[in-house]
């Protein structure tokens, strides 16, 4: 019988009461032969994956300009357009912001990965709704109190806490720097990860410097909750050990609080901790005015936030080849929503769906993957990009690909089925497939009236065909399920629905085309 198989089924052991999401935990001592051989991870992989967390929503159209739609583009958001000329031309198609050189650097070396218009169906615009879903990637209509990452560890460590750190895990599962660890480490009963609340405590912790607390009695009980905290912090001598064998790195860029995580990172990742995923974060990108400076469009405050994100990520790529680790690193960028495709009269933007992301590291299938976003002639002010990857598939190919997850505990993890991706080279996992660029899915007629034939053609597996309007929510599923290799057809009735473009997206495995359709009276 296999471990996890062991751990799923056996009777044996304490059921704790804590049940979440349909989840429960099972508590075993670890004193037995048999239970110590249960602590072993049930995948041997010595990869690492860094999550960069962008708070406040992130515009990722000044971020990754669409140059084959570019007048679409100027006329959706005149007040705030990056000049053409201006941009980090990428694939002939898009061209990166120009304050991000270090991250065009890393695409020309293939380094880089840009997945074009990243989001869900049925978007939420609220900052906390939207995070909880990317951070526990459940469907926009269901609360799940697990998250992604979560999932994963207590797969690979289904008993912990009890009986760690050990002989053969001796570290944190994660680490979180920056904040308290969020919902994307929270297991089915524990959180599995760390946090390190900010880099100032990181090298307090590895220089033994205690924060001064006041000569008041309210400081000497600060002083004893330190104490005990430091006490009952079971991983601090190995972070401590695993920090100061790394004692030369190369130059991060100066306040920069991004830099300063990402330095940490790669200093604990050299030191030999086995930890498999890391979490920091960089806020500032809820910019809702004055995102730009107005005698310089390429300058301001989104571009200034998007310089220090590219500087931070170019100097930890360096650094990780600089301590020899980059074949074992591979990073992501997200934030909880992108922007409206049309700006406001505030010189900014405000909240919108899909938008596009980075991941990034050597192992890396850079490029573009992908098409620029559908851009109407005449944006309104509720109009979004629509979605052409759900987020879910990026986690899911990383998963699969990098950590080495196996088809059946993926689906698993990540609640259901989701496409793996052309995104990274998996080594000794699963290697990537490839997408087709044929013309996959198309309809006639197209302007239509009350009805029109959609037609698409699958290599057979999973299918899934869906109706999206502009503001980027799916109104219809058509089809969803296994398939032979063919193409088909299937009607799509849009009488009761008004006026107007509306986009079908297919997704077969790793394929995945969006095509836009038009409503007439």
């Amino acid at each position: 019988m296999k471990r996890r198989d062991f751990l799923r089924n056996t009777s044996t052991g304490v059921l704790l009461p804590s049940l979440l999401s349909g989840f429960s935990f099972r508590a075993y001592s670890a004193q037995t032969d048999i239970m110590k051989s249960l602590a072993l991870p049930v995948t041997e992989t010595d990869h690492v994956f860094v999550i960069i967390q962008l708070n406040g929503g992130n515009d990722g159209l000044n971020m990754v300009v669409p140059i084959d739609n570019y007048s679409g583009y100027v006329n959706a958001r005149a007040n705030i357009a990056i000049p053409e000329k201006s941009l980090l031309a990428l694939n002939g198609k898009s061209g990166l912001h120009p304050a991000m050189t270090g991250l065009k650097s890393m695409y020309d070396q293939g380094y880089l990965k840009v997945i074009q218009a990243v989001g869900y169906p049925k978007p939420s615009y609220s900052h906390f709704r939207a995070t909880d879903i990317w951070m526990s990637a459940s469907d926009a209509d269901k609360v799940v109190n697990t998250g992604w990452a979560g999932r994963y560890l207590n797969y690979e460590y289904p008993n912990f806490p009890n009986g760690y750190p050990n002989a053969t895990m001796t570290d944190p599962l994660a680490i979180q720097i920056g904040s308290a660890t969020s919902l994307t480490l929270q297991g089915p009963a524990v959180g599995m990860g760390m946090s390190i609340s900010n880099t100032t405590n990181f090298y307090n912790l590895i220089d033994g410097i205690e924060d001064p607390a006041p000569n008041t009695p309210a400081g000497k009980e600060l002083k004893y909750i330190r104490m005990i905290a430091e006490q009952t912090t079971q991983y601090a001598t190995v972070i401590k050990q695993a920090a100061t064998k790394t004692v030369q790195q190369v130059a991060y860029p100066v306040k920069n609080s991004l830099g300063d995580q990402l330095k940490i990172v790669a200093r604990l990742i050299k030191g030999g901790l086995k930890t498999r995923i890391y979490m920091v974060s960089y806020g500032g990108f809820d910019t809702h005015s004055a995102q730009v400076d107005t005698a310089d469009k390429t300058k301001g405050y989104h571009a200034t936030l998007l310089g220090q994100v590219s500087d931070a990520i170019r100097a930890f790529q360096d650094d990780c080849k600089f301590l020899e680790i980059q074949d074992r690193v591979v990073g992501m960028t997200f934030s909880e929503f992108g922007r409206r495709i049309k700006s406001n009269g505030s010189e900014g933007t405000d909240h919108g769906s899909a938008a596009p992301l980075f991941v990034f590291g050597k192992n890396v299938i850079g490029g573009v993957l992908g098409d620029s976003p559908t851009l109407p002639a005449n944006a309104s002010v509720n109009d979004n990009i629509p979605f052409q990857y759900d987020f879910r598939s990026i986690y899911s190919t990383i998963l699969s690909n990098w950590l080495c997850v196996n088809d059946l505990d993926l689906e698993q993890i990540m609640l259901k089925n989701f496409q793996v991706l052309p995104i990274v080279n998996g080594g000794g996992c699963k290697k990537a497939v490839n997408l087709s660029g044929e013309q996959l899915i198309s309809n006639y007629p197209n302007p239509f009236v009350t009805s029109t034939v959609i037609t698409f053609t699958t290599a057979g597996g999973h299918t899934l065909i869906q109706i999206m309007d502009t503001t980027g929510r799916v109104i219809a599923n058509l089809t969803d399920k296994e398939y032979t290799a063919g193409t088909y057809t299937v009607v799509f009735n849009g009488e009761s629905l008004p006026t107007g473009v509306y986009y079908a997206r297919l997704q077969n495995l790793a394929t995945q085309q969006v095509r836009a359709m038009i409503k007439a009276r």
